[in-house]
């Protein structure tokens, strides 16, 4: 399974019925020009020209879900106020669900207030409610329990508001044939006794369950694999996504690192929402059963679409199948590769090469690339173009032609550039590009390549990670041949 530019409509078209349990916020972003600072202090004076309102927190969750084309229904807390009837207009005019938001007067509905200037904020102003009284926090639980029996996910939006305070965590965790939990909250510790399928804390969040710094920069994606097992056991969840801002994010479960993703990352004051965004499009990769790698890569590439925009902002599936589109034109001419690399080696970054057919991708192809990717900054994959395949691996091969193959690496958060080569070994390009590690796939040993000395030559290293044989091409194309009716083969030739 791979990141097809259809993926998203597939998904759409799917309709699952997603519901969101969580704190709602009303987003305003207030738009002006300044040009002068105000008598009374050292401050700017904003002549507003226009402002924007959006859903925010659990809103922007189920709005983007719903963009997505998932059903959804919105559980939470509001003031009966001008705030709290716009965004439950908002949420409707989405096709949001909103019956159990509840819009009670005795607290105010959450807001956050931004000022922008040229695209950049100057400030934001919060408005939160104090106590939450009790039986409105009752009466949100009954009513999450009324909405979530026959969801296919759930999503739990957790900012210390009053989904906090009501006792939905026990009542979840007994709940029977409970569908997907997916949790994002500040303290995903409070939600252990759901026993969550799910939680996406953020570096922050995750340094706070552990106790211990995780440190910045890449580095820290090894540190908090190392803390996988102490994760879990204090949230109670099955699987942990753990967020890294411009370093991607990373999918552990109690064995330690199953999947990571790689961010295209924006200048920090773009970025609002962007989280609630990756959650959405996770959970409804989720409930569509695709596998966990795809899912966090579509998450990933739904962020990168918003990441971009200034203010709270959505993915929708048209937004997604461009965005994906956009690595169809994926092979990068070898001197314009030449040039990439020169560009990332005068930045510091270690390059990483690897090479193959890659004709039917699958599950051991995108294990050890995304291995291959963690060893240095950059990933380049070289891929046979059509003739060479069909001199190494015979008549009826490549399966897939060369800009499909490119097209699916491509897609994949671990790699970088795409590049094609008509030779039988990579060693022409090797010697042009001298990438700081040249990784193989398979069972080898660096002796039985011809690559290693070319290698060795210029100070490079050679690495072979592990090979999946049960999920060979090879063995992919004899089970697909086998399972042919005869005659069919070769009415295909």
């Amino acid at each position: 399974m791979t990141l097809a530019t259809d993926l998203p409509l597939k998904l759409a078209s799917a309709a699952r019925t997603v519901t969101v349990i969580g704190d709602v916020i009303l987003d305003t972003w207030v738009y002006g020009t300044s040009h002068r600072l105000a008598r009374e202090a050292p401050a700017p004076v904003v002549d507003r020209s226009h402002e924007n309102f959006a859903p925010g927190g659990a809103a922007n969750t189920a709005m983007n879900l719903a963009a997505l084309g998932a059903r959804v229904r919105l559980v939470g807390v509001a003031g009966d106020d001008a705030a709290g009837h716009r965004l439950q207009q908002l949420l409707d005019s989405a096709g949001v669900d909103t019956t159990h938001l509840l819009l009670d007067p005795a607290v105010a509905t959450t807001t956050k207030s931004r000022v922008v200037v040229e695209d950049q904020v100057l400030f934001r102003l919060d408005e939160t409610p104090g106590d939450y009284p009790a039986e409105l926090l009752a009466e949100l639980s009954e009513h999450a329990l009324t909405a979530a029996w026959d969801s296919d996910a759930l999503v739990i939006c957790d900012y210390t508001g009053p989904v906090h305070h009501c006792d939905l965590p026990q009542q979840l965790g007994v709940m029977a044939d409970r569908p997907l939990t997916v949790v994002d909250a500040h303290d995903p510790r409070h939600w252990a006794a759901a026993h969550p399928d799910l939680i996406t804390p953020n570096h922050g969040e995750a340094e706070a369950v552990l106790g211990t710094s995780l440190g910045t920069g890449p580095g820290r994606i090894e540190r908090v694999t190392e803390h996988a097992t102490r994760l879990l056991e204090e949230t109670g969840a099955a699987q942990v996504v753990v967020t890294f801002d411009r370093d991607g994010t990373v999918l552990l479960n109690r064995a330690g690192l199953v999947h990571r993703t790689w961010a295209n990352p924006a200048a920090e004051k773009q970025a609002s929402g962007a989280g609630d965004t990756f959650v959405a499009a996770l959970t409804l990769a989720r409930a569509n059963g695709l596998p966990n790698y795809v899912a966090l890569d579509l998450a990933q590439a739904a962020a990168d679409v918003v990441v971009h925009r200034l203010g709270t902002s959505l993915c929708s599936t048209r937004d997604l199948m461009l965005h994906l589109n956009d690595f169809a034109d994926a092979l990068t001419a070898t001197d314009e590769l030449l040039d990439k690399v020169a560009a990332h080696r005068a930045a510091g970054h270690r390059v990483i090469l690897s090479n193959g057919c890659f004709d039917v991708l699958h599950r051991g192809h995108i294990s050890y690339l995304t291995k291959a990717a963690q060893l240095g900054d950059v990933l380049v994959v070289a891929v046979n173009d059509d003739d060479s395949v069909r001199r190494l691996k015979g008549e009826g091969r490549p399966i897939n032609p060369l800009s499909d193959r490119a097209g699916v690496l491509a897609a994949l958060n671990s790699v970088d550039y795409v590049t094609a080569f008509s030779t039988d070994t990579p060693i022409p390009l090797i010697e042009k590009l001298q990438p700081d590690i040249y990784v193989k796939g398979g069972d080898y040993t660096p002796e039985m390549l011809a690559e290693t000395a070319v290698v060795r030559a210029y100070g490079g290293e050679v690495r072979i990670m592990d090979y999946v044989s049960d999920h060979s091409t090879s063995a992919l194309v004899e089970r697909m041949r086998q399972t042919q009716p005869k005659g069919e083969e070769h009415a295909r030739t």
